[in-house]
């Protein structure tokens, strides 16, 4: 499981340096995709692989599972994270999630998520508050 927030740098050839704490689940291989609210979705292999299989049994009819699988799928990008535990983040997924130097890395259980670290002060501060103040039941028999 994923957990945490990180601070890594973007190199000057678009890598990272995978926090420690998620290197061993992620050495063998990850992939990257776009997630919602524009950050980054990473996920090791065995999680995407699982992952995919879920979407793969959305109805072929449902425009908005097309949709969904298009998008997703098409930004992917596999990696394996080389000896110092860099990887490489695609341009098309940097632009994507505007991504410069500064990046925060949030562990999200089933995942990692990379931010521009602007956009996740931004988000954080938003959520927050109506986080603090949840009176109803959000994700059902959590509390």
């Amino acid at each position: 499981m994923f957990l945490g927030t990180y601070a890594p740098k973007l190199d000057d050839k678009g890598r990272i340096i995978l926090p420690a704490k998620f290197r061993d689940e992620l050495s063998t291989g990850i992939v990257m995709t776009r997630g919602q609210e524009n950050c980054l979705y990473v996920f090791s292999s065995r999680e995407f692989e699982e992952l995919h299989e879920k979407i793969r049994q959305a109805p072929i009819t449902s425009k908005q599972g097309r949709d969904f699988l298009r998008v997703f799928l098409s930004g992917a990008s596999a990696e394996t994270p080389d000896k110092q535990n860099r990887v490489t983040i695609p341009a098309n997924l940097r632009a994507y999630a505007g991504l410069d130097r500064e990046l925060t890395v949030i562990g999200a259980g089933s995942r990692v998520e990379i931010w521009d670290s602007e956009a996740w002060e931004t988000y954080l501060a938003e959520q927050e508050t109506s986080f603090a103040n949840t009176t109803e039941e959000v994700i059902p028999g959590l509390f």
